[in-house]
């Protein structure tokens, strides 16, 4: 594996072992040239995927580049790298488990909401905000309140189901 240092094509395995979830191979790695350390994981990939953008331009799926968006939703939130790591997994088995070798940025976009929803509400807002294009301060208050009346009604189902219990 390439050095991301100097660019030797040599290193060494100094440790392996598998990630928490078990989706990767973590693997700490030193160069032969220089002696830098640098970790390198190793995934399944089931297939290679085409993601569909807006005006129908195709483009290679990147796990890196949904990983950096969920990093700025997530910047300065109680989440540390390994939860955002699983959270890329999951998106990336549900991607990868559709029959379909393409897939729309859309579709991405809502699997990364669903995510951040169950996981930092302050994240989703602001990936909502950036998915979803908020112009004005209005639009945050709009989609706030949306929020506000669907937590609403899931709390008056909860109490109607414990009710009749």
């Amino acid at each position: 594996m390439r050095c991301p240092f100097c660019g030797h094509e040599e290193s060494q395995v100094k440790d392996s072992r598998p990630t928490e979830d078990n989706s990767a191979i973590r693997r700490r790695r030193s160069c032969t040239s220089c002696g830098g350390r640098f970790t390198s994981f190793e995934r399944v990939q089931l297939r290679d995927m085409i993601v569909v953008k807006a005006g129908q331009r195709r483009q290679p799926f990147e796990r890196e580049k949904l990983i950096r968006s969920l990093k700025v939703a997530l910047q300065k939130r109680p989440v540390d790298q390994d939860q955002i790591e699983r959270i890329a997994n999951i998106i990336t088995r549900q991607l990868e488990s559709s029959a379909d070798s393409e897939v729309t940025s859309g579709k991405i976009g809502d699997f990364a909401m669903q995510a951040l929803r169950d996981v930092d509400m302050v994240a989703y807002i602001r990936y909502a905000s950036v998915y979803k294009n908020f112009e004005h301060a209005q639009d945050f208050n709009e989609f706030i309140e949306e929020l506000k009346s669907l937590q609403a009604e899931t709390e008056d189902n909860n109490l109607k189901v414990a009710a009749s219990s």
